[in-house]
């Protein structure tokens, strides 16, 4: 656990994620500012808030906690990237590219989150 979250690719995936998360929702109806908008960008950016916070604790244990934290906020914007398409807001197209950015950061976490965990166990 020495390294920096900086240097984890999973922060780094995820930092990319909130940028495409908010240049997709600036174009959300401005009624939604405080509803979806807000909502998508808060769930993004706790994806790398929460994997940062993970690696600066003591433990593996803690950082398995908001690995599964970062993973359940990015299950949130999955869900509420399909809410705006749903809705109109966001085109296929452009909730296909931010869904792939999702599934991308999610297997990385979940490759990092078993890797904490061996190591833990061992």
């Amino acid at each position: 656990m020495g390294r920096s979250y900086k240097d984890l690719v999973a922060w780094q995936k995820s930092m990319d994620l909130v940028t495409a998360t908010y240049r997709a929702t600036a174009e959300f109806p401005k009624d939604e500012l405080f509803g979806l908008t807000s909502q998508l960008r808060r769930a993004a950016v706790s994806i790398p808030s929460n994997i940062a916070e993970g690696q600066g604790r003591l433990s593996e244990k803690e950082f398995r906690y908001f690995l599964g934290q970062a993973r359940g906020s990015l299950m949130e914007v999955e869900t509420q990237l399909q809410i705006a398409e749903n809705l109109g807001y966001l085109q296929k197209e452009q909730t296909a590219i931010v869904l792939q950015s999702c599934a991308e950061v999610g297997r990385i976490l979940n490759g990092l989150l078993a890797s904490v965990t061996r190591q833990s166990e061992s």
